[in-house]
């Protein structure tokens, strides 16, 4: 099945990886962002969601089959995270509406769902894991609620039927993205082996010693197109994550392994990289400059916030994948070769030596 698609968030992490499959399975593509790339096969977009007028004249000439969400903007209050990405939501839906073309709407979130927001993140009561789609909301403001809330209702409104994908973190490749964990290893690694300083992990030893998962962005497309296109996953949410599980006391060697490094021990006190790397952007540009990097701006390609948020979790967090299986999905992937394809990504794109 083929058709045409509205990506929002093009230009990020799961948009692009996202419009790369649907370009490669023959759909027509238009990508949306407030500064696109330019990605081949895509049909740039620009449109700045928190401007409903300008977002409606965007989308005026657009009629696509199939919408999926990928984008947010963070704040700096989750009071303000709500306000500013539920209208988002609703002023793409709103603006897409007039073509009546729309059958199907993709939202993507994430496992805040069940850990709650930045402000209150991994704290107060949390269900057990592993994290199942039934165990439904917690009892706090938390703007991915909002956002579902904004596409339920247009979905009762409008007609169309809708999925939300809940993935673990998200291993993939994008500039200027704002969560990515994957591109913030291999530069911490980078500068380590640069400067001689120990790769040491800087979470907490929760993390260090308990199981977690991850999500590969290539297995995470896979997954919006199929419950795009599949009658059984109309209408539900859902998680997303590789298959595997893992602690981050064997990965981290693995990882230390590919950049040449040994791991350092790890002691049991959390080091946040935000305060690690805080002084680094004046190294980073000078080793671009010297290997001829791509990007000579660390801040666009690190996000050492997010990365110490995932890291620094003071409880454990597996995920489960069975409402999905059960429905006919079954792709899987390594965790550890989903890290070392994105560092030859990285490398081949002149991103990181």
């Amino acid at each position: 099945m083929t058709g045409s698609a509205l990506i929002v968030g093009a230009s990020g992490i799961v948009g692009s990886a996202t419009a790369t499959l649907l370009v490669e399975e023959g759909w027509t593509v238009h990508g949306l962002a407030r500064r696109p790339t330019g990605q081949p096969g895509v049909r740039p977009v620009a449109a700045d969601l928190r401007d409903a007028p300008a977002t409606a004249g965007a989308l005026k000439d657009l009629k696509p089959d199939m919408v999926f969400l990928t984008t947010w903007l963070r704040q700096e209050s989750e009071a303000e995270n709500i306000r500013v990405n539920a209208a988002m939501v609703r002023n793409l839906l709103d603006g897409i509406r007039p073509a009546g073309s729309v059958r199907h709407v993709a939202l993507v979130t994430g496992l805040k769902h069940y850990l709650g927001p930045f402000e209150a993140y991994g704290k107060g009561k949390l269900p057990l894991t592993p994290f199942r789609e039934s165990q439904g909301r917690l009892d706090v403001a938390n703007f991915y609620y909002a956002q579902e809330d904004e596409l339920f209702a247009a979905a009762a409104r409008d007609g169309f039927s809708w999925s939300v994908h809940r993935p673990h973190t998200v291993i993939g490749k994008a500039v200027g993205n704002a969560m990515n964990m994957g591109t913030t290893l291999a530069t911490y690694a980078i500068l380590c082996r640069e400067t001689g300083r120990p790769f040491r992990f800087p979470g907490s030893a929760v993390q260090w010693n308990g199981l977690t998962d991850m999500t590969d962005v290539r297995l995470l497309a896979h997954h919006l197109l199929w419950a795009a296109t599949t009658p059984e996953a109309a209408n539900e949410d859902f998680n997303v994550v590789n298959g595997d599980v893992f602690r981050w006391n064997w990965m981290w060697g693995r990882i230390a392994h590919w950049f040449g490094l040994e791991p350092a021990p790890f002691d049991g006190t959390v080091e946040p990289l935000e305060q690690v790397m805080k002084d680094d952007a004046p190294l980073w540009r000078r080793i671009a400059e010297r290997e001829g990097l791509a990007e000579p701006d660390l801040g666009r390609l690190a996000s050492p916030w997010h990365t110490d948020a995932d890291l620094g979790r003071p409880v454990e967090v597996v995920t489960d994948m069975s409402k999905s299986r059960r429905l006919g999905f079954t792709r899987y992937q390594p965790t550890d070769d989903a890290f070392f394809d994105l560092f030859e990504a990285l490398r081949a794109d002149r991103l990181i030596p």
